[in-house]
């Protein structure tokens, strides 16, 4: 298996890992009820998606 001949640059290093990081999540409004709620994804608080009821939730 070939071995790399010369040393990286720390530049090179971290301009490769510079996509690496973590993502902030996408987060949207229910249209419903307004509670935070990431998209595509069931609202908790009133339990529909997309204009459905997807959830039945107790009172």
């Amino acid at each position: 298996m070939p071995n790399p001949k010369r040393r990286h640059s720390k530049q090179r290093t971290l301009t490769r890992r510079n996509h690496h990081g973590a993502d902030m999540p996408n987060v949207a409004n229910c249209p419903n009820c307004g509670a935070p709620v990431l998209r595509h994804r069931v609202c908790s608080e009133c339990g529909n998606y997309r204009g459905k009821i997807a959830i039945e939730k107790k009172a």
